[in-house]
């Protein structure tokens, strides 16, 4: 009876002499992909705020770009344009078949 507990006793001893080194290694192996992913997260998120900055400068710019007083200056100073007065609007009717 003596002789079977030593082997249990033996067994188990080298068992955990096999398995904390395992776990040691497991969790060093996931501590390290975790560190990983949260510099990635990290700089994604860093990347996202300047993304939302450059979105806000581009509507900024799309708002300035798209005023109608830019444009009509553009249209007379530039296309030499003018404002078409009542007389030169001419208007066509299409009629459906």
């Amino acid at each position: 009876m003596m002789r079977k507990f030593g082997r249990k006793k033996l067994f188990l001893t080298y068992l955990f002499a096999v398995f904390i080194p395992l776990l040691l290694i497991f969790e060093a192996v996931e501590a390290h992909k975790y560190t990983r992913l949260e510099e990635e997260v990290s700089l994604l998120e860093k990347k996202q705020v300047e993304l939302v900055e450059k979105n806000r400068l581009l509507i900024s710019e799309i708002s300035l770009l798209s005023s109608s007083d830019r444009i009509e200056k553009i249209a007379e100073n530039e296309l030499g344009m003018h404002r078409a007065k009542t007389e030169d609007i001419v208007r066509v009717e299409l009629q459906r078949k």
